[in-house]
């Protein structure tokens, strides 16, 4: 039987890029509404080729509305990195038995804890990073996605390196995924993941509803 596992991270103040407005109340108006304030690359989300200005490989193109709803699911690696220290880059050899193990069209999860702390500074000043060498593995392997939970695959105090690792994976076709929750609640080392986004016309990125399925 399979197993559903929600990899989101709620969306809801305070956190960073979310404000959400009472627009309509029951009592008032006759139903509820809120308006909605959202950064486009917060929470759980996903980043499009649009992001960084780069043209992805087809069929990927700029926009987020424009990634083919079949390259947001497929079989995905998990890696267990949960006691890795902050700031810390992540290379191939991190990723141990499933270096050999991954093929062209897999996805790739890197589980580190990193979500619990997505209330603290430490969750977007401290993060732990891809390496370069680790961006270049994913193109070279034509991973499809690679998914991460701190809020960037890369240092976002450092322009240079945030601009390196995401033009790098972006323009070689790896969907990126940032801001994953609950990957400890996922007991086997491959499942089928999937993550969607809002079809924002030439969006840059959009927030996901992400969860992986144990079969």
């Amino acid at each position: 039987m399979s197993r559903i596992i929600d990899l989101t991270l709620p969306l809801q103040e305070p956190m960073w890029g979310v404000k959400i407005e009472t627009s309509h109340l029951l009592e008032k108006d006759g139903w509820n509404a809120t308006t909605l304030h959202l950064y486009s690359h917060c929470g759980t989300h996903m980043d499009a080729p649009k992001h960084f200005d780069v043209i992805g490989q087809p069929p990927i193109k700029s926009g987020v509305d424009q990634i083919p709803l079949d390259k947001c699911t497929g079989p995905a690696w998990l890696v267990d990195l949960s006691d890795i220290k902050p700031r810390s880059l992540i290379s191939i050899e991190d990723l141990g038995a499933v270096e050999k193990k991954i093929q062209s069209g897999d996805s790739l999860l890197i589980r580190t804890g990193w979500s619990r702390l997505v209330h603290s500074p430490i969750y977007r000043d401290d993060l732990p990073r891809i390496s370069l060498e680790l961006a270049r593995f994913c193109v070279n392997k034509s991973i499809r996605m690679l998914g991460v939970e701190p809020p960037s695959v890369a240092d976002v105090h450092n322009i240079e390196e945030l601009t390196t690792i995401h033009r790098t994976l972006l323009a070689g076709g790896v969907i990126i995924v940032e801001g994953l929750a609950n990957l400890e609640k996922i007991h086997k080392e491959k499942v089928t993941f999937m993550a969607f986004p809002l079809k924002i016309a030439q969006g840059d990125g959009s927030p996901v509803r992400a969860f992986a399925i144990e079969d």
